[in-house]
């Protein structure tokens, strides 16, 4: 593949951070090819890449597996925590600001991780997910401890409707005294969606207000679907 952090240095991150703001997520097409999506997947059955493994039905998270890497992360991965981390940071800065949620994040992936380290979180918390037949994810947030970074990314590493049929990805927002809004997405082989882990800020008649989100898997029909999340702060 195409060296990737020129690929993602190529983005189009002002549309990116605008739809982010905007909507709590966004999606950028094309960012892995199909040959780093296979390696990917012809890596999950190898034990020495992962620290822990999740039977989801077993906690009642929904109905699949997944599995989270273990330090050193293989480098592609590393690449890209690193390479996107910065286009992020300044919308992350903004959400606490408009919020009036004290402290700022740091620029680079580096010092976020230093600080992460300094309060106990040390583990790395990018996982690979398999959702057979049946397989779904319920909506959650992945927060892992104290702090969190409010954005994370998703890229998925097969074809739907080729692949698999059915699986969705599901967003909901919360607003405050209304009924929750879902939105259902379907990206293709080797795109990044990139969306809030917890909350973002929307703007109302008095300033902004906070606007809880959720994200989850709808039931996959047929076949398998592999996605690799990527979140940047560490657990504890």
């Amino acid at each position: 593949m195409h060296n990737i952090i020129t690929r993602i240095q190529a983005l189009n991150w002002d549309s990116a951070r605008d739809h982010l703001h905007q909507h709590g997520y966004a999606l950028l097409p094309g960012v892995l090819d199909a040959a780093a999506c296979q390696t990917l997947i012809h890596q999950y059955p190898q034990p020495e890449l992962y620290r822990k493994t999740i039977t989801m039905e077993r906690y009642r998270f929904g109905l699949g597996e997944y599995k989270y890497f273990t330090y050193p992360l293989p480098l592609v991965i590393q690449q890209i925590r690193e390479t996107v981390y910065p286009h992020l940071a300044p919308v992350a800065n903004a959400w606490m600001k408009a919020l009036n949620i004290p402290g700022t994040y740091p620029a680079e992936f580096q010092a976020l991780q230093a600080l992460c380290h300094s309060k106990g979180q040390t583990k790395p918390t990018v996982l690979i997910l398999q959702y057979g037949e049946g397989g779904h994810n319920t909506l959650h947030q992945d927060l892992y401890g104290d702090l969190f970074f409010p954005i994370q990314l998703v890229l998925f590493l097969n074809e739907p409707g080729k692949d698999y049929t059915g699986g969705e990805f599901v967003l909901t927002e919360q607003r405050p005294r209304a009924q929750s809004r879902a939105i259902v997405l379907q990206p293709r082989q080797g795109d990044m969606l990139l969306f809030t882990t917890n909350f973002r800020p929307v703007k109302g008649s008095h300033g902004y207000y906070r606007v809880a989100m959720k994200h989850g898997v709808s039931s996959v029909h047929t076949g398998q679907r592999y996605t690799l999340g990527i979140i940047f702060h560490d657990a504890a």
